[in-house]
């Protein structure tokens, strides 16, 4: 299945926040969007995921998501979302009760995503007996359990440090070797963005326009060997968003 985003551009009131945004994310595809504070990566991904509606423009789908898919476009949040009176398998079951999936059914689906994220022992603890690393584990899972066709991530590792940050991010792409998923994979790191992304679109300051779209030939499976090379590509993205970001700092300091 895949994405395609044409002409988005939206207000709001007097503010414009994105203008004329085309792109698309074809099967197991991650592309990652970068940008100055405020450039409107986070409203984009509402709209791809149908959580607003731009003013302009449309969001589709091209071919059939998988057979047994329940949500195409399935999100992943930067605060992990996890209701704390639930268990980690509650916290993940909750998304087949929406579907009127439960019994054995669910407890299969729960079984299985939990060995894939490797949270199998973990299944009857609280989310305050984890870790920040083991909560987005458990909101991976939550999003894997409807087996979506594309995944919409929202700086999902912001919160963590750097060092639970590296570990998820060799747990992402040992997923993704093994689902090959697509994702649009909103983030303001750039080593991120070059560890993870086979695309690399690069925002400008507002309104949000295409400003570079990067692509990273390099297996992920050897990017961490490939050090030097990715930091060329870093580089690169720096020196296309520097003075904008500068610039969009300096507009939000002057409007705060």
């Amino acid at each position: 299945m895949e994405l395609r985003i044409e002409g988005v551009s939206h207000d709001y009131g007097e503010t414009e926040v994105l203008r004329d945004i085309s792109f698309s994310v074809a099967p197991g595809e991650i592309v990652c969007i970068i940008g100055p504070s405020g450039c409107g990566k986070s409203t984009l991904l509402r709209f791809i995921g149908g959580l607003e509606r731009p003013d302009h423009g449309e969001v589709l789908i091209a071919g059939e998501p998988p057979a047994d898919s329940l949500n195409p476009l399935t999100y992943i949040f930067q605060d992990f979302a996890l209701l704390p009176w639930r268990s980690v398998a509650g916290n993940v079951s909750l998304v087949l009760e929406d579907h009127g999936i439960r019994g054995a059914q669910s407890r299969a689906i729960i079984d299985d995503v939990l060995a894939r994220t490797k949270l199998s022992e973990f299944a009857n603890a609280w989310p305050r007996q984890l870790s920040g690393g083991m909560k987005q584990r458990v909101a991976i899972a939550r999003a894997l359990a409807v087996r979506p066709a594309v995944m919409l991530m929202d700086e999902p590792l912001s919160a963590l440090d750097s060092q639970t940050r590296e570990l998820l991010l060799d747990d992402l792409i040992d997923l993704w070797k093994r689902e090959r998923f697509s994702a649009a994979y909103v983030t303001h790191n750039l080593a991120e963005a070059v560890r993870l992304g086979h695309r690399i679109m690069v925002l400008s300051r507002r309104p949000g326009r295409i400003r570079e779209m990067v692509s990273i030939d390099i297996p992920l499976d050897e990017r961490p060997e490939r050090v030097l090379e990715l930091e060329k590509v870093q580089r690169r993205l720096w020196e296309a968003m520097r003075d904008e970001a500068r610039a969009a700092d300096r507009e939000l300091s002057d409007a705060g």
